[in-house]
């Protein structure tokens, strides 16, 4: 196998310390969540004053809908960069480019299928959403556009699960941010040049469809060896994909069934006010999970290495001090939303909203589950139990369907919200954790002295401090940002001072000044010749 200047480790798979990929990795997603942010708060209004609230709602409508038509990946997008990370994780270079190109293959397919059902959707539009007669045609055509931008962008989603794969979310991430620049650039500039909506949804979209390119020359800078080519399909592989995809896609429609279909219920047993009561408190939960989930979604590829090297080791630092981590990052912001929801809600939409404070407590706790317990979920996808924990999804979802359309008669909002909570803490506290401690080699008592005690009791000291201040300063929407951020610091600083031992301190400072470096991946100028995989999994 050749090497790098006598190195023995191969070229193609060297990369910075663990702690810098992560750290880059999470920065720049978090980077690509802020400048969303920003393009989104001076953008909407800008359109909403240019298109007007009818065509700009039409919009959205459509938007909305091609959201569900992403299902149609049958869980084979989920898959990319798991098989990706393990082949790469064996240095089989064949391997990696059988799987890709089969899947390529696989995405054109499900892509000309899924632009199938658009023109269906397109050509049947009045009877999918309530729109007026004038606006059936332009409704018609914008399905059309976004149907071509879900059929191109299905199969270049391999190239995106390549770069994923080798652990650089990081070149993804600068991609998506120079896309959104872009889009809204174009975006603006045709409006203000007076053209119409349609117009503007076409350019965007071809922006979007040509950032594809992107990716794939990407792919091939990160992974030179990659070779996409229709004659590597291999009947096999796709066979070996469809043994993890078909889990995947049970999680991923049962987390859409979970967490996306309240305000469908709602609507449909109570009243549009509903809904609106609802919105607010769901909006403040998503901004949450946004916020503090970012951590968890790198670490897949990080979890199917440590698998596929049997690194149990590794495994349960990535459990224990993932699920710490976790829980660092997400008990102080939802607790500040939990204890703060009154007051915010009341100043962000007016009194007529109290309704929504309960149910963005309860969500707050939702949040806090959730990312909880994601650490563990993603060593039990990676690690070979992902069957597990697509029954658990499922499980989760079915039952939070059956109550829900119970206690919604019953109890209304509130019972939609424990309808969400009770299954979700149930199965993940007493089901997933312990099976991602069996799968670490590590004693659930242990893990949660070790990973979750010393995140909960530093709790009341912010819970005190929180409390004083509301009832000490005018509650206006910066005193309770700023009596939320005073809680969580002194959370953290009891944390880092009393709740973790000196030894862990100490590491986490080295691991931080490491991450603080940005040393950039050494790039592949050589490589082993590819071969052929001894075994299929």
């Amino acid at each position: 196998m050749s090497t790098l200047r006598g190195s023995a480790e191969p070229q193609w798979s060297r990369q910075a310390s663990p702690s810098a990929t992560i750290a880059r990795n999470v920065a720049s997603r978090y980077l690509v969540i802020g400048i969303d942010a920003l393009i989104g708060l001076v953008v909407l209004p800008f359109n909403v004053h240019h298109l007007g609230q009818a065509a700009w709602g039409l919009w959205m409508l459509t938007t909305s809908i091609s959201a569900y038509f992403t299902v149609i990946d049958l869980g084979y997008g989920g898959a990319i960069t798991r098989f990706v990370a393990k082949y790469r994780a064996r240095q089989e270079p064949q391997g990696i480019n059988e799987i890709t190109s089969t899947l390529f293959v696989v995405f054109v397919g499900l892509g000309a299928a899924a632009y199938g059902l658009f023109v269906l959707a397109a050509f049947n539009v009045q009877d999918l959403i309530n729109v007026s007669p004038e606006q059936i045609g332009t409704a018609r055509i914008l399905l059309l556009i976004a149907g071509i931008q879900v059929a191109v962008g299905l199969p270049f989603g391999v190239f995106g699960g390549v770069v994923n794969g080798f652990q650089r979310y990081d070149v993804n991430n600068l991609v998506s941010i120079a896309t959104s620049i872009a889009v809204a650039a174009v975006n603006v500039a045709l409006l203000l040049l007076g053209y119409g909506l349609v117009s503007v949804v076409l350019a965007t979209t071809s922006v979007r469809i040509a950032s594809n390119f992107v990716y794939r020359r990407n792919a091939y800078r990160v992974f030179p060896l990659l070779s996409v080519r229709p004659s590597l399909f291999r009947k096999s592989r796709l066979q070996e994909v469809s043994g993890f995809s078909v889990y995947s896609a049970v999680m991923d429609w049962s987390n859409r069934l979970n967490f996306a279909t309240d305000m469908i219920i709602i609507g449909a047993f109570l009243s549009p006010t509903a809904v609106a009561l609802w919105a607010v408190p769901r909006r403040l939960a998503d901004l949450t999970r946004s916020l503090t989930n970012q951590f968890n979604s790198v670490l897949l590829p990080v979890v199917v290495e440590s698998d596929v090297r049997n690194q149990t080791d590794r495994l349960r630092d990535l459990l224990i001090h993932g699920t710490r981590l976790s829980l660092f990052l997400v008990v102080p912001v939802a607790m500040g939303l939990f204890l703060m929801a009154g007051p915010l809600i009341g100043r962000w939409v007016g009194p007529s909203f109290a309704d929504s404070v309960p149910i963005a407590q309860i969500l707050a706790l939702v949040v806090i589950v959730r990312v909880g317990i994601a650490p563990a979920s993603v060593v039990l996808n990676g690690a070979g139990r992902h069957r597990l924990l697509a029954c658990a999804s499922a499980g989760i979802a079915l039952t939070n369907l059956a109550l829900s359309l119970w206690w919604i008669r019953r109890y209304g909002l509130p019972g939609q919200a424990l309808a969400t909570l009770i299954p979700l803490t149930l199965v993940t506290v007493f089901l997933v954790f312990p099976a991602a401690c069996r799968r670490a080699d590590v004693r659930v008592s242990q893990a949660f002295r070790q990973a979750v005690w010393p995140v909960i009791w530093p709790l009341p000291v912010m819970i005190a401090v929180v409390i004083a201040l509301r009832a000490a300063l005018p509650m206006t929407v910066p005193t309770i940002l700023f009596s939320a951020a005073c809680g969580a610091i002194c959370y953290a600083a009891v944390f880092a001072t009393f709740a973790i031992a000196p030894l862990e301190r100490a590491r986490y400072r080295d691991q931080l000044f490491a991450a603080t470096r940005w040393r950039r991946p050494a790039q592949p100028v050589a490589a082993p010749a590819p071969h052929c995989p001894t075994e299929v999994i």
